[in-house]
């Protein structure tokens, strides 16, 4: 998208509307030169893992990046 939008960063609940709107429009932008990501969903900061149920774990794992050293 030469001078125009190259990226667009979803960042919508983790509900049912939510992903249905984050799939609609990334399907939507996909016809275009658009990179289409979504934020990562996890773990609150300073929260224990003891009070994470499975889906926030999986969430977390998958939204997990790469540490720079």
């Amino acid at each position: 998208a030469k001078g125009g939008i190259y990226e667009v960063i979803i960042a919508l609940g983790t509900d049912v509307e939510g992903d249905a709107t984050s799939h609609y429009l990334a399907k939507r932008l996909a016809k275009r030169d658009v990179e289409v990501s979504r934020i990562a969903h996890g773990l609150p900061a300073g929260t224990g893992l003891e009070y994470a149920d499975e889906l926030t774990l999986s969430q977390a794992l998958e939204g997990r990046r790469e540490l720079e050293v």
